[in-house]
């Protein structure tokens, strides 16, 4: 049997660590050219341990640098069929009172966990359109349904300004073939921010945690990448707009 993604093109932001690395390394495993891109440029060697065949550094809140590397992919590779959005996060920031929050605190988070993934589906979209197909996979966070454990109010309205775009981008590409879905993870040990939190609960609020959780463990990124997998599957052809939450079930 040949591998699921065999001969399929995909581009994976936020790939040098954690859930992107997953992503990569089940794409790749499953037989996809992957392209990994990350604004950590060190820790892109990661992501070609984990069989990316490119990798490229850039920060992906600049609009000209990201279509300028999704054209040179698309130039390489003949097209692009599946865009994963990993990158995002929290950028050092914890939980602080509404009145401490600055300008420059909102406004960066926005830039990673939003600005990007729209920048990098407008660079894609003509490529899938003129396929007349393609699979565009958001990674947002039970932060974009709920309020956050993190307390930070940016990463909560990003992520949910993240479920926004997947859908109305579902509405404007699904018609020419594009699907447009999320995956909203639960609390998953996938990098060293992740590690901080989940630590700073202490053992009685880890426990509180875990026992909120229907399956009581922690998600694993290759959690997350099992259900990005899903929606870029052919098989997923009609399935489009939604939000899928992987969380082992959240109490």
């Amino acid at each position: 049997m040949s591998p699921r993604f065999a001969g399929r093109r995909a581009v994976v932001t936020g790939a040098a660590q954690g859930i992107g690395r997953a992503v990569v390394r089940a794409f790749a495993t499953e037989g996809a050219r992957v392209w990994g891109l990350d604004l950590d440029a060190g820790g892109l060697a990661a992501a070609q341990d984990a069989g990316a065949v490119e990798t490229r550094a850039l920060d992906l809140s600049e609009r000209a640098g990201v279509h300028r590397v999704m054209e040179e992919i698309t130039a390489a590779e003949g097209g692009i069929d599946i865009l994963v959005c990993c990158a995002g996060g929290v950028r050092g920031q914890v939980g602080r009172p509404l009145e401490d929050i600055n300008e420059a605190d909102w406004q960066v988070i926005f830039q990673a966990n939003v600005d990007g993934s729209f920048w990098c589906a407008q660079a894609v979209a003509p490529v899938m359109k003129r396929q007349g197909a393609g699979r565009i996979v958001n990674i947002a966070s039970s932060a974009g349904l709920r309020p956050s454990l993190t307390g930070i109010q940016a990463y909560t309205a990003a992520k949910h300004a993240l479920v926004g775009l997947t859908k109305q981008l579902s509405f404007e590409l699904a018609p020419q073939g594009v699907t447009v879905n999320s995956v909203a993870p639960g609390f998953v040990l996938s990098n060293p921010t992740t590690q901080r939190q989940w630590e700073s609960y202490g053992p009685e609020g880890q426990e509180q945690l875990v026992q909120g959780i229907h399956r009581r463990r922690l998600g694993r990124p290759e959690d997350i990448a099992n259900a990005v997998l899903f929606f870029a599957d052919p098989a997923s052809d009609w399935v489009s707009g939604q939000i899928l939450s992987v969380d082992g079930g959240r109490s």
